[in-house]
């Protein structure tokens, strides 16, 4: 089954679909591995028409849905090494490759393909949490430290976080040192990110920066998050002004939510997004 709209053949497609059902590294509860699945189901519950856009994906979109990668459980490395190909098979193309989570570790890979293709590349991140641990009890492939694995590859200045609002003393004292540049709590700032034209960008999402009062359906949930329409604003904002050469939205756990109202939320997210990339 495809995201509903996502039915281009490969070829013909400018943003290719893809998922990375994994959670090896979950530190709170699990769940993430079924996110892609129940997205595409669930898919089918909203129109392919967007009314904040005026455009439809069956008419205003070439999206190809690609299906998940079947991820060795409990082997991160190899995990990151198939999603790695699998985005840079897309990025080989031409095409841009939209990465459903799973966890936030599976960002990685995808980031490490972009970075190869694109040297100068930046990261846009939002999240409830900084992510950005040197290792998480011991393990340096969690994804607790997935934008600390990045600033590994990026570096000093490549990587802008939103709606942060999580994370342990030394994460935040490795974002006052200017490593990266972090706009707590919520995304105000973001109208005043410039980059030069043609920079290519990264953004990932992971869903837990919404608050949880309307999105419970995640692993590790953080009061005080940003409300749907202030993310889609912030998503649309990036879309618009920025080169996102690839990106991904990841964390949503669908059985923590039995309502389904988060992944509801998740699916219009991702149709909006689809729209905006205007490929």
């Amino acid at each position: 089954m495809s995201f509903i709209g996502a039915e281009k053949e490969f070829g013909e497609a400018g943003v290719v679909l893809f998922g990375a059902p994994y959670d090896s590294t979950t530190s709170f509860r699990p769940g993430t591995r079924f996110g892609p699945s129940a997205m595409r189901t669930e898919s089918f519950g909203i129109e392919t028409y967007s009314p904040y856009q005026d455009r439809d994906l069956e008419s205003d979109a070439n999206v190809h849905d690609a299906g998940d990668l079947e991820l060795p459980f409990g082997a991160p490395d190899r995990a990151l090494d198939m999603i790695e190909a699998r985005a840079s098979e897309i990025l080989d193309a031409g095409k841009v490759p939209f990465l459903l989570g799973g966890e936030h570790l599976v960002t990685l890979g995808a980031v490490r393909a972009a970075a190869k293709r694109h040297p100068g590349l930046r990261i846009v991140h939002f999240d409830a949490h900084a992510d950005l641990r040197e290792d998480y009890l011991g393990v340096r492939l969690s994804h607790a430290c997935v934008l600390r694995r990045c600033h590994d590859i990026l570096g000093d200045g490549r990587i802008w976080q939103f709606g942060i609002r999580s994370g342990t003393r030394d994460e935040f004292s490795f974002m006052k040192a200017g490593h990266v540049t972090t706009e707590p709590f919520s995304a105000k700032t973001l109208p005043s990110l410039s980059f030069p034209a043609g920079t290519p960008v990264y953004l990932t999402v992971d869903l837990d920066v919404l608050d949880p009062s309307e999105f419970p359906g995640t692993g590790t949930q953080e009061a005080g998050g940003l409300r749907f329409g202030e993310l889609l604003d912030s998503l649309m904002d990036v879309l618009a002004r920025f080169n996102v050469v690839a990106l991904d939205n990841v964390e949503l756990s669908p059985a923590l939510d039995p309502s389904g109202r988060s992944t509801a939320l998740a699916c219009k997210l991702l149709r909006e997004e689809l729209l905006a990339l205007g490929h």
